[in-house]
C-alpha cells in the first residue's frame, strides 16, 4: 500500500495524481487530501470519473482554495496530508510514500515551522539522515550540497563532507537493493581543474579523499560533469556525486524531464516524489504532465517493502 499525497490543492497536484490513476493498481493505493477540492478538479478537467472514484481516501478537512494563488488554507491541507502521511507509514498502514508537490510559502503561512518536505519529513520522524537522490532511467545522482548559493555550497566541499557524501552514496545503492554499487564523484571546475589550472579543489580535496574511499568503496573520480552523467546514464556507474543543487538537477532533468524521481533515503520508510514544483500558472488549465507522478508512484512500489527491510537490516 502506497500513501499519495494530493500535494498543495492550489497547485497541479490534485490533476497530475488524478490522471496517474487509471495506469496503476487501484488496491495499492490510499490517496491523502482534501477530498472535495480533488474531486472539484477531476470535475472542472473533464477527467474521467469512472477510472479515478473508488479509491481509499484519507480526507483532510480544509476551506476551498483558488487555483495558482499562495493561500494559507492550501498550505493547512497539504501540511495536514503530509503529517497524516508520515502516521499512516509510521504505523505501517502504508508502506512508502509519494508525494505531490507543496508551495513552500503556503505551508511557512499555514505555520509550519518546516520549510519543504525534506525537513518536514525528518522532524515529523525523528530521522538523522535523509538522503536524497535522483533517479531517471539509468542515472542516479545523489547530492553532496542541496539548497544552498552556489558560493556556500562551493565553501562546504571539505574533505570530511565528500567523505561522508562517497560513504551515504554508497548506503543508499544498498538499501535500494543494488548489488554493484559503483560510485563516481563529479568534479567542480571545468575538466576536473586541469592539472590545477582552473582550480586546486580537485587536487587538494577530492581525489586524495576518493583515493582514501577507494580501500573501502568502488569510487573514482572525480570526472568532469560534463561527462560524468551521460556515462551513468549509460550504465558505467550505478550512482553520481554531484557537488551542488544545478550539477546534479540539469543532469537529470536534460535526460528525461518528466520521468524525473526525486527518493529519500533514510527516512523509515521510503518517500518518492516528483522532481517538479506547484506550476501555479497551468493549474486549473488541465495542462499538468502527470508522468513525473506516474514514475513516483512506480518507484515507491519498486522499492518500497525492500527498502524497509535492508534499513531495518543495515540498523
Amino acid at each position: 500500500m502506497i500513501g499519495v499525497t494530493l500535494g498543495d490543492p492550489a497547485g497541479v497536484g490534485p490533476e497530475v495524481v488524478a490522471k496517474s490513476l487509471p495506469s496503476l493498481k487501484r488496491d495499492q493505493l490510499m490517496l491523502i487530501g482534501n477530498e472535495e477540492n480533488f474531486l472539484r478538479v477531476v470535475s472542472e478537467l473533464h477527467l474521467d470519473e469512472r477510472k479515478i472514484r473508488g479509491y481509499r481516501f484519507f480526507d483532510i478537512p480544509g476551506k476551498a482554495v483558488s487555483y495558482g494563488k499562495v493561500q494559507k488554507s492550501a498550505g493547512q491541507i497539504a501540511v495536514g496530508s503530509i503529517k497524516k502521511a508520515v502516521e499512516l507509514a509510521l504505523d505501517g498502514d502504508v508502506e512508502s510514500i509519494a508525494t505531490a508537490p507543496i508551495n513552500k510559502e503556503a505551508i511557512i503561512m499555514a505555520g509550519s515551522k518546516y520549510v519543504d518536505h525534506t525537513t518536514m519529513l525528518s522532524g515529523l520522524t525523528g530521522s538523522k539522515e535523509n538522503f536524497t537522490v535522483f533517479e531517471t532511467d539509468a542515472l542516479r545522482v545523489f547530492f553532496m550540497t542541496k539548497h544552498v548559493s552556489l558560493a556556500v555550497a562551493c565553501s562546504q566541499i571539505t574533505r570530511e563532507r565528500v567523505r561522508s557524501s562517497i560513504t551515504d552514496a554508497n548506503e543508499c545503492l544498498e538499501l535500494l537493493g543494488v548489488k554493484r554499487r559503483k560510485i563516481a564523484v563529479a568534479a567542480l571546475n571545468p575538466h576536473a581543474g586541469d592539472g590545477g589550472l582552473f582550480g586546486r579543489e580537485e587536487i587538494e580535496t577530492i581525489s586524495p579523499v576518493i583515493r582514501d574511499a577507494q580501500k573501502e568503496f568502488d569510487v573514482s573520480g572525480p570526472y568532469p560533469a560534463d561527462s560524468v552523467f551521460h556515462r551513468a546514464s549509460e550504465g558505467a556507474f550505478d550512482i553520481v556525486v554531484a557537488l551542488y543543487h544545478d550539477q546534479g538537477h540539469i543532469a537529470a532533468k536534460m535526460l528525461d524531464f518528466h520521468r524525473t524521481v526525486s527518493l529519500n533515503l533514510g527516512l523509515p520508510f521510503l518517500r518518492t516524489s516528483v522532481d517538479h514544483g506547484t506550476a501555479f500558472d497551468i493549474a486549473g488549465k488541465g495542462m499538468a504532465n502527470p508522468l513525473s507522478m506516474v514514475e513516483a508512484i512506480k518507484k515507491a512500489a519498486k522499492y518500497g517493502k525492500s527498502y524497509r527491510e535492508r534499513r531495518s537490516a543495515l540498523r
